[in-house]
């Protein structure tokens, strides 16, 4: 399998890159149209702000063929936000491949952003990469923006408010989490994208 790992600058590149690796698959990494084009499924990871990210996917050419993309993609933490149609954070136009906006998750009493650490999923839907995956299960968060619940949401959590903790639809799915630094199942997950046909 050729499986693509986009380069939007995010930090966790790497440990996406060695958590696919200890799966069996060797991830190459994606910085332009054409590399993407022979993908057999893609990952778009992302930690940072994303008004930069998206403006790497710009200058890599790499907007309109994410959009284009029709095998799996699995966006990971600041790649599941990348892939809805608004960020608060710097204000910026993204993928629009998802309904919906991205905002600043709200302090509150005992409730501290960004969200950081370890919290369970809530609502989990049947898609083929959440099997064996339910309520139990604990997954690493860190993130001060999220996307609310719609009919996209997969998955939700709550951190003061209950957000899109795993989102998707065709082609498309994407964890708020960081599967890669979510041990086992942070690897469930992956192995079920991997193995995900659609």
């Amino acid at each position: 399998m050729k499986l693509g790992l986009i380069d939007n600058g995010g930090a966790n590149l790497a440990s996406v890159k060695h958590a696919l690796r200890r799966l069996g698959v060797d991830a190459q990494r994606v910085t332009n149209a054409d590399e993407l084009a022979g993908c057999e499924r893609v990952v778009l990871p992302g930690v940072g702000a994303a008004a930069d990210a998206m403006r790497r996917l710009e200058a890599g050419g790499l907007v309109a063929a994410i959009r284009d993309y029709e095998k799996p993609l699995l966006g990971v933490c600041l790649g599941l936000q990348l892939l809805f149609e608004h960020s608060d954070e710097g204000d910026v136009e993204c993928l629009g491949l998802l309904p919906g906006r991205v905002r600043r998750i709200p302090e509150g009493r005992g409730v501290t952003v960004p969200h950081m650490g370890w919290n369970q999923l809530e609502s989990v839907a049947g898609h083929p990469v959440l099997a064996g995956i339910d309520g139990n299960d604990w997954f690493y968060f860190v993130h001060g923006f999220a996307a609310a619940t719609g009919e996209h949401t997969l998955a939700t959590c709550e951190h003061g408010i209950a957000f899109s903790a795993v989102a998707g639809r065709d082609n498309i799915v994407a964890a708020q989490f960081h599967p890669e630094r979510s041990g086992k199942s942070g690897a469930r997950l992956l192995k079920n994208f991997l193995e995900w046909k659609r």
